[in-house]
């Protein structure tokens, strides 16, 4: 079984210098490409002479994390793909439980490692912790990380399990599927498109799994800081996106007006903190969701298993509310 390791770069000379090397160092048995966006800060000239061994995927403009990855899974011939955000620092035998896991179930299309915090080694990361779920309004939320609650890793979830999303910061994925169904949509550029993606391939019976065998430590944020409006623009924007493409429809239209609230009540929130930039991101989020709603509507294609795609609560009034903080409580 072939394995490539893909790391996706926009202007990332310096976190290529500084990440690269636990990847070529470990990733022994992987094909390593970086797939680079129309970088202008001498990153392909900077790979071309210190790492001649990687192959080189460079795109005429910037195509976003969604379109970057497609347009690359078109071109190479591994059948496991690895997409690696290029702030993550990898360690030993990471990628042997993936093939392990592959060659044991043909039914896993996609798998993610543990996820810890680079600057603390010993907490999960944001960006998929030990594996991610998502809530009856479509609120994402991790084993270890609950909203901005983050979960010191002491053990607690060392289990191997299906989840319902594996974290674009590290997905590891079988290239026929991902060509198969579509990829990332590049619709939405950049934020939750993993979690479409995963969404989709449930609902046509796929499995998405979790292992503690491997482990990768991931900065978050590199791309766009969390705070940073325009995340919270993808975020709100793409999160609806996501539910009108996959919920079943005698959920569809209750729960996108439940969404529609709750997304006021953030801005409400917002406003007592003082962030009225992320109030403008949520109001423009929404006036793109209704601009583009009849282009997603037709991406829905038949649900599957459609059935099986929530924990039955909601995670916000489980954290806000009852003030949850961990994934166990909730």
């Amino acid at each position: 079984m072939d394995i490539a390791v893909l790391i996706l770069n926009w202007n990332g000379k310096e976190l290529l210098k500084q990440f690269l090397p636990s990847v070529v160092k470990y990733s022994e048995q992987a094909a390593l490409y970086v797939i680079d966006n129309d970088s202008t800060d001498g990153s392909v000239s900077f790979l071309k002479q210190h790492y001649p061994e990687i192959k080189i995927i460079k795109h005429a403009e910037n195509l976003g994390y969604a379109g970057g990855y497609n347009q690359a899974l078109k071109r190479i011939p591994e059948n496991i793909s690895v997409l690696l955000n290029s702030d993550v620092e990898v360690t030993e035998n990471w990628l042997k439980p993936f093939l392990s896991i592959f060659e044991k179930f043909e039914n896993v299309a996609a798998i993610q490692p543990k996820i810890l915090d680079y600057r603390r080694k010993d907490y999960f990361e944001y960006a998929g912790a030990a594996g991610g779920f998502i809530d009856k309004f479509g609120y994402p939320y991790c084993r270890g990380r609950i909203f901005e609650s983050l979960e010191k890793d002491v053990g607690q979830y060392d289990q191997e399990i299906p989840v319902f999303w594996a974290s674009g910061a590290c997905l590891v994925i079988r290239t026929e599927i991902f060509n198969k169904y579509g990829g990332l949509d590049e619709d939405f550029f950049a934020h939750q498109e993993e979690i479409d993606l995963c969404w989709r391939l449930h609902n046509k019976g796929y499995t998405i799994k979790f292992t503690p065998k491997s482990k990768v430590y991931h900065v978050g944020g590199a791309t766009l800081q969390q705070l940073n409006p325009k995340k919270t623009f993808f975020n709100y924007r793409n999160s609806l996106y996501m539910l009108l493409k996959n919920l079943p429809i005698k959920d569809l239209y209750i729960i996108l007006f439940a969404r529609m609230i709750l997304d006021g009540v953030a801005a409400v929130k917002f406003l007592f903190e003082g962030k009225l930039n992320h109030i403008s991101a949520i109001f423009k989020a929404h006036l793109s969701f209704y601009r583009n709603f009849s282009v997603m509507k037709r991406k829905r294609k038949v649900l599957e298993n459609s059935e099986k795609y929530y924990n039955a609560t909601s995670v916000v009034y489980a954290h806000f509310i009852k003030r949850k903080s961990k994934f166990d409580q909730i």
